[in-house]
């Protein structure tokens, strides 16, 4: 399959493991994948996102502080049966050291003859994202998956930080609308 991607698109799924390693995330998910399309700068893409308001930094902030932290609402429910994470944090950086409660780095996976491979895995979501954009590439009837076609397949699965990071301005809808507009202004 990754022989149809283009260039640009190749360079989203590379970008994405250089996000989530850089994040020190275990996996590539699909937020990862968004970080990249920010970054690569491919067209319709990169325009679609700008007009949403989706921004390259706070996208990656907010990835940042999902994949360390326990949602708002945990933290919610945590408070009202009388725990108060801010004192237990310092509790622990106190007793433990600062950055106690950082992430690690994602350990190295060891390939062939012992030697480091570097690899990522992606996760479930993220893995559905790449099998859509193949899926959205062919009922296009286009020949071959680029960037936009991630896209399409990343807003097909966009929950929970996904979402978030892209439901700016405009909801998931109506940025899959945005894309096909594009492709199809671009076919014609």
């Amino acid at each position: 399959m990754f022989e149809r991607f283009s260039t640009d698109a190749r360079a989203v799924v590379i970008g994405a493991q250089q996000e989530a390693r850089a994040l020190k995330s275990p996996q590539i998910g699909p937020e990862h994948l968004v970080l990249a399309l920010l970054s690569v700068e491919t067209e319709p893409v990169h325009g679609i996102l700008a007009d949403a308001g989706i921004e390259e930094e706070k996208s990656r902030s907010t990835v940042a502080t999902r994949g360390t932290a326990l949602s708002d609402a945990d933290a919610e429910a945590l408070e009202s049966i009388g725990i108060d994470l801010d004192a237990v944090r310092q509790s622990l950086e106190q007793n433990f050291g600062k950055g106690v409660l950082d992430p690690e780095e994602p350990s190295e996976k060891r390939g062939w003859f012992g030697r480091k491979s570097g690899h990522i895995g992606f996760t479930r979501d993220a893995k559905k994202a790449i099998e859509l954009s193949l899926r959205e590439a062919l009922a296009r009837k286009d020949d071959h998956i680029g960037a936009e076609h991630i896209f399409l397949g990343v807003l097909r699965v966009a929950d929970g930080t996904t979402r978030e990071i892209l439901e700016v301005q405009v909801g998931v809808g109506e940025l899959r609308r945005r894309v096909h507009a594009a492709l199809d202004d671009r076919a014609a």
